[in-house]
């Protein structure tokens, strides 16, 4: 993932095309998405994300499927 592509306010989807979040910052290589307050800890922890604090998320690599115009979309599987 080339993240000087992504921008804080992207929208970030799941592999159902459902908004899960959206980026929240940027910094040294690293997304960040602040997730949709309303979900699950089981579906944070199914998406595979790692705490950075009790905000946000950090966004590795190998959870990306696609990044375009609409967002960035997930894979099912981490």
């Amino acid at each position: 993932m080339d993240t000087n592509d992504i921008d804080a306010g992207t929208d970030v989807y799941d592999v159902n095309g459902e908004e899960v979040g959206t980026i929240a910052d940027v910094e040294n290589d690293t997304a960040y998405v602040d997730l949709d307050p309303g979900l699950t800890d089981e579906v944070k922890a199914n998406l595979g994300f790692g705490d950075t604090d009790d905000d946000t998320y950090a966004l590795r690599d190998e959870m990306v499927d696609t990044v375009d115009d609409d967002g960035i979309h997930l894979q099912g599987t981490h």
